[in-house]
């Protein structure tokens, strides 16, 4: 007998593959749209912010982006990088304290060849990991279990955000 997963959220990010990219770069029109909600914006500092993964990895996955538009975190100036690596850092927190996952991936995909789903705005990954959330299922069914919303999510997460940020 043949199982399916029902996971209709995922058929958007199968979708923009085939989609002409839309105009300008997210990380630069989302925070000066004033619509964080939507656009998943948890905090805003004065050279960074924190957003969460539209398409996540798991539970909980977070990107601090500085506002400059830069594919190269070098070109960032040292305050930039101070902020956006504590901001890393108070994120990390946060997510421990709510999530308590057993271990984080945290980093950087620079460039399209290395997995930057958008490489010309460099912006740091923060990736809660459980023991065994890594299953079968992305290697063989190219599937991803995400077990809860991503406004439920949301929801969890912004109280925090506005507490210690």
């Amino acid at each position: 007998m043949r199982k399916v997963l029902w996971a209709p959220w995922r058929a958007e990010y199968i979708r923009s593959f085939d989609e002409k990219p839309a105009a300008g770069c997210i990380f630069c029109t989302y925070p000066k749209q004033k619509k964080d909600k939507s656009n998943l914006i948890l905090a805003r500092k004065k050279g960074v912010f924190v957003i969460m993964n539209r398409f996540p990895y798991n539970n909980g996955h977070l990107m601090v982006v500085p506002y400059r538009h830069t594919g190269d975190p070098c070109r960032l100036s040292t305050i930039e990088n101070k902020e956006l690596w504590e901001t890393v850092l108070q994120c990390k927190t946060i997510l421990g304290r709510l999530f308590k996952p057993a271990g984080f991936n945290i980093g950087m995909n620079l460039g399209r060849c290395a997995g930057a789903g958008i490489d010309k705005h460099c912006h740091l990954h923060i990736v809660p990991r459980w023991n065994g959330d890594t299953n079968f299922m992305p290697l063989f069914g190219e599937v991803k279990v995400v077990s809860e919303s991503l406004l439920s999510t949301y929801r969890k997460l912004l109280p925090f955000f506005k507490e210690r940020l």
